[in-house]
């Protein structure tokens, strides 16, 4: 990648995530499916900056993400790749378009919808399991089997190549989104809620059922790559914009537990010691000291725009602890509608923040949408190339 001076992509990451300052700033664009980019904003930046016209793979149907070429990686010198599990042939229904909407049923059997005129997304419409009644209905249901041969088909061998032969850092992807997540995403939202409350046994059944797959998954995973591997990629979403989702009494009643079982069993099923990259959205920074008490090594997206998430107090607070990965650039006002410089700025002030002593890989807040021109995508790598740099 940048072979200006002796520092390999998965040195400078590897410095980062330890909380040593490398060269610069590592920088990820589409090493997860919560550091990546649009399909349309992609299509834009390749001709933005003269690159050829490709077929464009998505690499995440749901959030209609593109998959980042090696092009693109090598112009702007990306330091994060990603692997993730492969889905196994079968397990999904095919796509079908009807009464004006594209309709994916993924093998946890969600339906999703996204609409051909105007879509962007598919969003969630059914959820498999919002009739169920009783525990025994979770049992009997059919979830998918995290040890499929498939998943795993390419793993190791995309491994090795990346950390041995390239010299980058990657993240090794889950199976599925988070415990919590997939709960609220089977039930309903509104069912889930309201189990936690009045049918808490069935409440945790469920995220019990989820949580064993989850590990069956990351066995195989870890078994699979062997030594070679730093990140891996766990999720919750647990906040909105103002609050979190759940109180924090319900969190570590319900979540703080399995969190805890959870990130202690990837520990101790890899071959190196491994940090938890994780992700929530939002204003999550009242949950923060007992996600690191869970276990957590690496915070994702870092809401820059939600309740309590200043990021020079977040660093104050919890630099010494936890990674901040994202957070380099507000999406929700600035990048998308601000001006060239407006985004330099605010990227500016963001490292000032998160940067010294290491612990910060630059990354947007979440993925960069649809809307965002090219002009302020390069306006956000070129700040983050000028400020970047650690003073040695």
């Amino acid at each position: 990648m940048d072979i200006s001076n002796s520092w390999t992509s998965r040195a400078r990451v590897e410095a980062a995530i330890n909380h040593r300052e490398p060269d610069r700033i590592p920088f990820d664009l589409g090493g997860t499916i919560l550091t990546g980019i649009h399909h349309i904003a992609y299509r834009n930046l390749r001709k933005y900056l003269g690159l050829p016209e490709v077929e464009i793979k998505i690499e995440d149907p749901m959030q209609q993400l593109a998959l980042v070429d090696e092009d693109i990686k090598e112009r702007l010198c990306v330091d994060v790749w990603g692997i993730n599990p492969n889905t196994p042939p079968g397990t999904t229904p095919p796509q079908r378009f009807e009464d004006g909407y594209s309709k994916l049923t993924d093998e946890w059997g969600i339906e999703w919808w996204m609409p051909l005129e105007g879509g962007f997304y598919h969003d969630m419409r059914k959820h498999p399991l919002s009739h169920i009644e009783s525990v025994k209905e979770i049992e009997n249901y059919k979830f998918p089997d995290p040890e499929h041969p498939a998943r795993f088909e390419g793993m190791a061998e995309k491994a090795d190549e990346l950390m041995n032969n390239r010299k980058v850092a990657y993240i090794l992807g889950r199976n599925a989104a988070g415990i919590f997540e997939v709960a609220l995403w089977l039930r309903g939202f509104e069912n889930f809620f309201c189990d936690m409350i009045e049918r808490p046994a069935l409440a945790e059944v469920l995220l019990d059922k989820i949580c064993e797959i989850k590990m069956r998954y990351w066995k195989k995973a870890l078994e699979k790559v062997g030594k070679n591997v730093m990140i891996v990629s766990e999720a919750d979403d647990l906040a909105s914009q103002n609050r979190c989702l759940i109180s924090l009494p319900m969190y570590k009643k319900f979540l703080k537990p399995r969190h805890s079982k959870l990130f202690s069993f990837i520990k101790k099923s890899a071959q190196v010691p491994v940090k938890i990259f994780y992700h929530s959205c939002g204003a999550v920074k009242d949950l923060l000291p007992d996600l690191i008490e869970a276990g957590i090594d690496i915070l994702n997206p870092v809401q820059v725009s939600a309740a309590g998430m200043d990021t020079k107090e977040l660093k104050r607070l919890f630099g010494k602890d936890i990674v901040f990965y994202g957070g380099g650039v507000d999406t929700q006002k600035i990048l998308p509608r601000g001006t060239p410089q407006q985004v330099k700025d605010e990227v500016k002030r963001r490292i000032e923040d998160l940067a010294p002593g290491g612990g910060f890989v630059f990354a947007t807040v979440h993925n960069i949408q649809a809307d965002v021109p090219p002009q302020n995508i390069m306006a956000m790598w070129e700040a983050m190339r000028e400020f970047g740099i650690y003073k040695k």
